[in-house]
């Protein structure tokens, strides 16, 4: 029902309400403590997730592996068990995350990189899944890097690379996904600017409504700009603070720990909240996305400091509620 607008056309017809038509589910990633503590295993946290309403269930590699980089071997029995569970208690997986840097200077580092991504989509085709998203850059990257200079120079190394993986992925029926996420394409412009240059239609945008607030944009405004060319949405909060007002923010750049992080300019430090208890405007936003005609699957990204099941399952429940009553 996509092109689908407006609560009259809902009411007159209430089995085309687009309130229950986005599949809200849950990213890996929220649970990342629990994972690489050893306290749950993906497959526990699929559980979890199926119990606490989840639609569907996004993965994450972290604290878990489906491909060694280093020998090359699948972790086929982990796939299998994956796929077993998601058929046992009907939780459908959803899409396959991994960090990525394609932007590597030296060209032999940059094969391999590709190389190694492919792989991975390989990992996505053994999944059954039909999407996956990688990193354009290291989100470590300096922000001193990210310069509109910096872009212009590395935007065709961006825009050759990622093309080269979707025609990669196009032989399993995979669209392959970048992410306002890394900095580097945190910005509306820049990330719509790659995906058009890219002009692949198995090539689109994961996008991250919390994000934007990395390089100080507007949450509401870049959304509705780039919902259109949304195949995948994750659902994040942010508490926002002015650099020069919040005391003790040092310490590592660890969302999940509850450390603050900077925005590009340096003027705001941000820290991951629960879905709706932060300063962003969740409602805005996932009106945008609706309105927009999306009716794919969202993904509940939790960061912050609170206990990652209580963040979790708090998400979920708000992103239903926004839903329903939006």
């Amino acid at each position: 029902m996509k092109g689908v607008r407006g609560k009259s056309f809902c009411k007159k017809f209430p089995r085309y309400n687009l309130s229950v038509m986005m599949k809200i589910g849950l990213t890996s990633y929220s649970m990342n403590n629990y994972i690489c503590d050893g306290i749950m295993s993906i497959l526990d946290v699929m559980r979890f997730a199926k119990e606490k309403g989840a639609e569907h269930i996004e993965l994450v590699p972290f604290g878990f592996t489906l491909h060694d980089d280093a020998t090359g071997e699948f972790n086929e029995s982990l796939i299998a068990d994956i796929k077993a569970l998601s058929k046992e208690i009907d939780l459908p997986l959803s899409d396959y995350a991994v960090l990525g840097d394609l932007l590597k200077m030296d060209v032999d580092a940059r094969r391999a990189e590709v190389e190694r991504l492919k792989r991975h989509i390989d990992v996505a085709a053994k999944l059954g899944l039909k999407t996956m998203r990688h990193d354009i850059s290291s989100f470590r990257r300096p922000l001193e890097s990210n310069t509109p200079t910096a872009f212009e120079r590395e935007f065709p190394i961006a825009v050759e690379t990622c093309r080269e993986l979707a025609d990669y992925a196009a032989q399993y029926g995979i669209t392959t996904l970048v992410e306002n996420h890394g900095f580097f394409v945190n910005g509306s412009d820049r990330v719509i600017r790659l995906i058009e240059a890219v002009d692949r239609e198995n090539f689109g945008l994961l996008l991250d409504t919390g994000n934007f607030t990395c390089v100080d944009e507007d949450t509401k405004v870049a959304v509705k700009k780039c919902a259109p060319y949304a195949k995948m949405v994750h659902l994040k909060d942010f508490y926002i603070r002015r650099a020069d007002r919040l005391t003790g923010n040092g310490g590592l750049f660890r969302c999940d720990s509850g450390c603050w992080f900077s925005s590009n300019s340096g003027e705001y430090m941000l820290r991951g909240s629960i879905l709706a208890q932060g300063d962003l405007d969740v409602w805005a936003s996932l009106g945008f996305i609706r309105d927009a005609g999306y009716d794919g699957y969202v993904s509940v990204e939790f960061e912050g400091m609170e206990d990652g099941k209580i963040g979790s399952e708090s998400g979920m429940a708000a992103a239903r509620y926004i839903l329903e009553n939006s």
